[in-house]
């Protein structure tokens, strides 16, 4: 088996693992366990608290201790015994905390499996650029591939979701011990501070006020993402309580029109030269905010009928939404900070991101949906995906008032992603 596959079948893996359950949990939640709102959005905050603490933990024991693919298996297997327990858990709490245990397992895997690739991409002597980004366009197959099974088997408000993803992340982590090896780098030195060792040496940017101001919409952003993610396809399955739309096919197959939006966000990839070349990365992180008003709005107004091309339109949408802001962010960081902390600043990136924002998505849209948008039991969608529009759209002119960064062409002469 050729490196280059045998790194193709850990990338699919990857996110099959998660594409399994994350779209469709809510399903499972609120039809099949008919737990409230506020509770639910806590759960999706265990992606961003784990996003936080732990990839830095398990970087400095891949640099100091451990092979990185021994780790990275290690992790997946703890991960799936977490996923293996979830069906038999019949409260929220429990839920919460199993969960959150499989998370902090699950998310530093993420950049793990970027470091194992680089690595054994580096030592058989490979250009990484352009090797690894159709490597990594698998890991988004295999996140789509997982919600249609999902989906297609009848389990889109079944625990064996969480079945699938599990016997999917032991695979991944026997797998992973016949990958080529990644010994400790020890590139950390032993005298390195507290503070370099976790990577936070890049906080010290939030003493310049653009950079500050880049983090702080990071987050504002990050917390957007979440929310289809959380609520896309369960506000598609509940229009079979209207009786005209129950028998639709967006009903039956939600988890199959939300995977549209996957499928975009591999397409808009191709398509970032060519807009930050043309227009600049402010302009992108713009248009990426103005994708995100689209998107809700766009929910909003659909229906499975007469408004299905507003709920394609808005999965497509969420390519442009979702590529835009994390490339041109990373590329912001890449091309605005010193190489010592570059590292550094992009993990910080993510961190605000994928962690804090996540976090605060989570936690803060269960609970308005909870207290403003839920009657007797029942979600007001229409005014929901409305409230989060307009967050975008506050995001979005805030940004473009604000944040000031003038276009040099030579900044994104060469994109590689």
């Amino acid at each position: 088996m050729s490196i280059k596959f045998k790194l193709t079948i850990m990338s699919f893996l990857q996110f099959f693992v998660w594409g399994a359950w994350l779209i469709t949990v809510a399903n499972y939640w609120f039809g099949t366990k008919q737990w409230s709102g506020a509770e639910f959005g806590a759960i999706f905050s265990t992606l961003g608290l784990s996003s936080i603490i732990m990839p830095a933990l398990t970087g400095i024991i891949a640099d100091k201790w451990m092979n990185a693919e021994k780790l990275y298996g290690i992790l997946h297997i703890l991960s799936g015994c977490a996923l293996l327990y979830i069906p038999q858990v019949d409260n929220p709490t429990t839920f919460y905390y199993v969960i959150f245990a499989a998370m902090i397992c699950y998310m530093p895997t993420i950049s793990l499996s970027n470091s194992v690739a680089y690595t054994i991409l580096k030592n058989n002597k490979f250009d990484v650029v352009k090797v690894f980004p159709p490597i990594r366009v698998w890991g988004t197959v295999g996140f789509i591939v997982a919600m249609w099974i999902t989906n297609l088997s009848g389990n889109k408000a079944s625990a064996n979701m969480f079945y699938f993803s599990a016997i999917a992340a032991f695979v991944l982590g026997i797998y992973s011990f016949t990958l080529p090896k990644c010994p400790p780098q020890k590139l950390i030195s032993d005298d390195a501070s507290l503070t370099e060792k976790l990577g936070l040496t890049a906080f010290k940017l939030f003493g310049t006020y653009k950079m500050a101001l880049f983090f702080l919409f990071s987050m504002f952003l990050g917390a957007a993402l979440q929310l289809t993610n959380m609520y896309g396809d369960v506000y598609l399955s509940e229009f079979a309580k209207v009786p005209q739309y129950a028998d639709s096919f967006v009903v039956k197959y939600s988890t199959i029109i939300m995977s549209i939006s996957q499928i975009s966000e591999t397409l808009f990839i191709l398509a970032i030269p060519f807009f930050l070349k043309r227009f600049g990365i402010k302009q992108v992180m713009l248009i990426s905010m103005l994708a995100w008003v689209l998107r809700f709005g766009l929910f909003a107004f659909g229906n499975p009928v007469d408004g299905l091309w507003m709920i394609i339109m808005s999965c497509i949408v969420y390519g442009m939404a979702f590529d835009f802001f994390n490339i041109s962010g990373s590329l912001f960081v890449e091309t605005t900070t010193d190489s010592k902390i570059r590292s550094s600043a992009q993990g910080l990136f993510m961190m605000m991101s994928n962690g804090f924002g996540a976090f605060f998505g989570g936690l803060l849209s269960g609970m308005i949906i909870d207290t403003y948008f839920t009657h007797d039991g029942q979600r007001d969608w229409h005014n929901i995906w409305l409230t989060f529009a307009a967050y975008a759209l506050v995001i979005a002119v805030a940004f473009a008032v604000l944040f000031k960064h003038k276009h040099n062409p030579n900044d994104v002469g060469n994109v590689s992603h």
